[in-house]
């Protein structure tokens, strides 16, 4: 589902650690340099120049994902995804990527919740050649049966060999969104239903690239060793002339609230080991309760010190690991919609499905019962701080480029990126064990377990 399309990885590696400077650090946290603008047809445009090594990174975000792909038609924006790497006007299959590595840089490509995104790092004075790349393909994708066939036949391999051929495959990312929610938008199957990638015909890839793949379903972030007023004017020469397209109102992705628990117990043929999942519904973005519950995170599963892996590894014995989070395909932050938060964990024959979730209802009924310690909060912060400093710096500056973007996609406000400290810090312990009490009950939530069932 992404990684699809990385660059030299061992090279990346290797010169990573040149590259992980964000802003301007200071006692009270850094502020990220963002210029915000918007073309004539729509494309919005977040600038973050960055002078600590000689790289751009060049970000395109369509507000297409998962979510809203057509209802016949499931992992049909996945499936895109690959279609974008197939040729555009001036530029063959596959010499899109050619292109970047044989100027020094690395790329890739994914679908998530809410967007499908595509990214280059170059170096900084390959920056032009970026960007007329991508308005090359936004402005005219090469889209033949031929193309449309062969990713097809890619795709499908891949839910084969990444689903129905992997033990846990799907499991929990993929598997809980579908048990957890009512709403077909955020329960379908994401990665596709083999009938329904192979029933996509050449008109549904022309319509859908035509409607949401327009500048004003976009969102272009620069971030690296560049000048705002050049990066711009190469913008605009690019991307300026390429036509808006008339986009569908969005769907309703509201979920009602959960009253009562959900079990769900999944046969795997493959699996050697039994698997549990627990998931609850969390606030909506934003929220006093959405920045309380990214801190109950860090409380509650987050790091070594974590109440459940304390209670479930170091104490109970119960497992090797316990992990998750929210939004397990991205970060708490680049999402536009509901979302779970989601921890899984792998477990002897001897332990019970019963006994795991006793053990983890000991837990969350602690920090239902009353609020946590000012030290436990102000450790959460600092585990949140430093979480969050590694997601900004992370890639070249990718992780900017990909929180700016999300931020103008979403928010229509990019700078947002300099105030999510600010919130994080109004959250009080009352206010913890108030977004406990509502959204860790066991009415908000569903459990998966995974029972291996062999010779089947």
């Amino acid at each position: 589902m992404r990684n699809h399309l990385a660059g030299n990885r061992r090279s990346v590696i290797a010169i990573f650690a040149l590259f992980c400077l964000v802003g301007v650090v200071g006692a009270e946290g850094f502020r990220v340099p963002v210029e915000y603008h918007k073309l004539d047809n729509g494309l919005k445009v977040i600038l973050s120049p960055d002078h600590t090594s000689p790289t751009v990174v060049v970000a395109v975000y369509y507000n297409i994902g998962f979510r809203i792909e057509p209802k016949d038609r499931t992992g049909f924006a996945h499936l895109f995804e690959h279609m974008m790497f197939q040729g555009s006007k001036n530029l063959g299959k596959m010499e899109f990527i050619k292109l970047v590595q044989r100027n020094g840089g690395v790329l890739n490509g994914s679908t998530r919740f809410d967007f499908t995104n595509y990214f280059e790092v170059v170096p900084a004075h390959k920056l032009e050649t970026a960007l007329w790349a991508e308005a090359d393909r936004m402005s005219g994708l090469s889209i033949t049966q031929e193309n449309l066939t062969n990713q097809q036949g890619v795709v499908i391999n891949e839910v084969r060999v990444n689903v129905l051929n992997q033990p846990y495959g799907g499991f929990p990312w993929l598997d809980m969104p579908q048990y957890a929610n009512t709403n077909w938008y955020n329960a379908h199957n994401f990665y596709g239903d083999l009938k329904d990638l192979e029933a996509a015909t050449l008109e549904d890839v022309t319509q859908f690239f035509k409607t949401y793949y327009a500048p004003n379903n976009a969102a272009l972030a620069i971030v690296g060793d560049f000048d705002p007023r050049e990066a711009l004017a190469m913008v605009k020469k690019y991307f300026a002339a390429i036509p808006a397209s008339p986009q569908p109102p969005k769907p309703d992705l509201s979920e009602p609230r959960q009253e009562k628990q959900k079990r769900v117990i999944k046969e795997d043929t493959l699996a050697n080991r039994p698997a549990l999942a627990i998931a609850y519904h969390v606030p909506e973005r934003k929220t006093p309760e959405f920045y309380a519950m990214g801190l109950l995170d860090q409380i509650l599963l987050q790091g070594d010190d974590s109440k459940l892996r304390e209670h479930l590894v170091q104490k109970k014995g119960y497992t090797a690991g316990v992990s998750g989070g929210i939004n397990l395909l991205g970060n708490m932050h680049n999402y536009n919609g509901p979302m779970l938060w989601m921890a899984s964990l792998l477990h002897d024959k001897s332990v019970s499905a019963d006994d795991i979730v006793q053990a983890w209802d000991e837990v969350i009924d602690g920090v239902i019962a009353k609020p946590v310690d000012r030290a436990t909060l102000d450790r959460a912060l600092v585990k949140l701080r430093s979480s969050f400093y590694d997601e900004v710096s992370g890639f070249f500056g990718f992780g900017r480029a990909d929180l700016l973007a999300s931020f103008a996609l979403f928010d229509d406000d990019p700078a947002r990126i300099n105030t999510l400290e600010d919130e994080f810090r109004k959250v009080t312990p009352e206010l913890l064990q108030k977004t406990a009490a509502e959204f860790l009950r066991a009415g908000n939530r569903t459990i998966l377990i995974i029972e291996p069932k062999q010779g089947s």
